[in-house]
Formats: C-alpha cells, sequence, structure tokens
C-alpha cells in the first residue's frame, strides 16, 4: 500500500500489529542435528537455479509441478504441470527455461531425488554447460527455496481450486504465476516482486519507501505541533 501511496507504514509497525493479530506464520525447518554442508547466497540474478518436483492431487492421481526457480530473485523461470517425472520431464523445463535466458550459465541446484541423480540428467548438464550441486536434506541453504514456493502455491492457490480437466488445472497455475511473479510482494526479499528483483528495480523501490515514511513521520509531528 505504500508503493500505491495508500499509507506509509513502517515494516516493524506493521509486523508488530501482524504478529498481535495472529497474522504471521513461522516456517518449521526441522533439523536433524549434524552440521551441513551449505554454499554461499547468489549475489546477482541466474547464478543459482533451484529445480524440484511436487505431487499435486487430481482426481484421484497424481500431476507434477516442476519449476526452476531463481535463487536470487525468487523468480519462476519457467515451471510446467506434467503428468509424468521423469528425467526427461525436468529436462524439458529447464530446457525451455534455458531458452528464456540463453546468455546465462547458472548453477542447477537439486535435492539427490532419483531424476536429478540419473546418468542421463547429469548427460543433459553436460551438453548445456551447467554446473550441478546437490544438497543436503533440511539444510536451510539448500533447496530451501523452491520448497518454500511449492509451499506457497499449494496454500495460496491449488488447495483452494478444484480443477475440471489438465487443461484447466495448467490455466489456473500460469495464472498465478504469473501473479507470483509480478504482482505478489514477497517477504524474502523485502516485500517487492520477483520481477522488480530480477529487474534490478529494488533499490530505487526501497528508496522511494524511505522517502514516503519520512514524510509521513514528518506529517505526524507538524501535526502534533498544531495540536498543542
Amino acid at each position: 500500500m505504500m508503493d500505491d501511496d495508500i499509507v506509509a507504514v513502517s515494516p516493524a509497525t506493521t509486523y508488530r500489529i501482524l504478529r498481535l493479530n495472529n497474522l504471521i506464520s513461522n516456517w518449521n525447518y526441522k533439523s536433524s542435528g549434524s552440521k551441513k554442508k551449505g554454499f554461499d547466497q547468489p549475489l546477482k540474478a541466474h547464478e543459482h537455479w533451484h529445480t524440484d518436483i511436487s505431487y499435486i492431487n487430481y482426481h484421484g492421481t497424481f500431476l507434477f509441478l516442476i519449476g526452476v526457480l531463481d535463487g536470487f530473485s525468487r523468480l519462476v523461470v519457467h515451471h510446467e504441470l506434467r503428468t509424468n517425472m521423469q528425467e526427461y520431464d525436468v529436462e524439458v523445463v529447464l530446457q525451455k527455461a534455458l531458452e528464456k535466458y540463453p546468455n546465462e550459465n547458472p548453477r542447477v541446484i537439486t535435492d539427490n531425488g532419483s531424476q536429478f541423480i540419473s546418468n542421463d540428467f547429469k548427460r543433459f548438464l553436460r551438453a548445456s554447460n551447467l554446473e550441478h550441486v546437490r544438497t543436503s536434506v533440511n539444510h536451510p541453504q539448500s533447496n530451501g527455496k523452491i520448497e518454500a514456493w511449492h509451499k506457497t502455491i499449494k496454500n495460496e492457490c491449488i488447495r483452494k481450486q478444484s480443477f475440471l480437466n489438465l487443461g484447466d488445472a495448467r490455466s489456473i497455475v500460469e495464472d498465478y504465476v504469473y501473479q507470483y511473479n509480478f504482482e505478489r510482494l514477497h517477504s524474502g526479499i523485502g516485500y517487492i516482486t520477483p520481477f522488480d528483483k530480477i529487474s534490478g528495480k529494488a533499490n530505487e523501490i526501497f528508496k522511494e519507501r524511505d522517502r514516503k515514511l519520512e514524510d509521513a513521520r514528518k506529517r505526524r509531528k507538524d501535526k502534533a505541533k498544531t495540536n498543542k
């Protein structure tokens, strides 16, 4: 609402109000107790692409949501709702993501699912000149970003829908991904959209928010002086 000039409220005040009204949910990452080996977080777009597969209940069976998410911006680079989850299906989704950004050479981050450790997938990565990192289970610096996206899309979209058919399911998911990338404010990147982040608008947005907050504080002080 600050960006739309509706109200200017600091993040601390917003958090406190939401917390008091039980509108803040906590992420529960369980730790195995052993120390895991992580990696440095990306400093720019397309350094890390996370990919994973999520099961979607569909008419007594499953569809498979396969996505590629940029670790810096949280942008969903490409996704598909597919009827199979073989290494071929993952390769198709990853190839289409690469076609959208043909000049990028990201590090591909996955878990240790059978699709990602197969020889076919290894050959695909070598042919595409892509580095592959397989992560430790439940490590917060591993594949948690795309796991969080899967949880979000299920809570905000998939579990609220009743898909008529495969085409309907794909259309609904497509609409949500557009909203997620271009309209929904993401808490993990400072409450801007992934598109704003990947397009380099973050600093400009944050500076404008700071200016609006400072203006609001000044108006409150001036009003308090007037009312004395």
